[in-house]
């Protein structure tokens, strides 16, 4: 059966407009709705997943905290990220939640290593790191009335420095990306070019929509979405 997949590229945005829309859309969905993935980069920022601790912010500084739904622990978004948010029906893609991440996670991996950087997963923990045990991809999702959403944050290219603000991940780890770990040369569009069109093979669409606006689901935050 074919499924169609709605992609939008939709450049720098706010953590919490976007959190915002991807909770309204969800929440409005039905079984006739596409799936959608957003690939954007967001404006510097911290985020608290559901197991968050305060303790692994160190000094967030001039960086805004926002608390979010999604899994896992404090992390970094910035310029020079690829966030993948993945708006996914998952009985319609005949998956579980730990499939879905398994699809994502490799589709980083097979996105590094064309520019020869080699990658792997843990099972102490979700996520792509390097071979020097740094991290360079983190994942969180949450999963509503059976859809998906929030995603991936794949670091290519960016100002690594805020990163030794927090205990990301609360793992006690070095973060890494993309460019530092490769001696071919890294231009972003190329890189999140790739990586939406392995991801998007990995998950199994057959067919896809570009459109970049997310005008029409534009609104005011659900204060019912719980």
């Amino acid at each position: 059966m074919s499924k169609t997949l709605v992609i939008r590229e939709i450049g720098r945005q706010s953590y919490e407009k976007i959190l915002s829309q991807m909770k309204h859309f969800t929440n409005v969905r039905s079984e006739s709705t596409a799936d959608e993935i957003w690939i954007l980069e967001h404006h510097p920022v911290f985020t608290q997943g559901q197991a968050g601790n305060s303790d692994y912010i160190l000094a967030s500084g001039d960086i805004p905290v926002v608390q979010s739904d999604r899994g896992g622990h404090v992390t970094f978004h910035g310029h020079g990220q690829i966030t993948a948010y993945t708006l996914i029906d998952l009985k319609r893609a005949n998956s579980k939640i730990f499939g879905l991440i398994d699809i994502i996670e490799n589709s980083v991996i097979e996105t590094m290593a064309l520019w020869t950087v080699e990658g792997h997963t843990k099972k102490a923990s979700r996520g792509v790191f390097c071979e020097s045990g740094k991290k360079i991809a983190s994942i969180g999702l949450r999963v509503r009335k059976g859809y998906t959403y929030h995603g991936v944050n794949f670091n290519i290219d960016m100002d690594m420095s805020p990163w030794s603000r927090i205990n990301a991940c609360g793992l006690g780890l070095e973060m890494t990306q993309l460019k530092s770990e490769t001696y071919i040369d890294v231009q972003f569009s190329e890189v999140q070019t790739s990586f939406r069109e392995i991801l998007t093979k990995n998950l199994g669409y057959n067919n896809h929509t570009d459109k970049i606006a997310l005008t029409e689901i534009e609104h005011k935050d659900d204060d019912s979405f719980r």
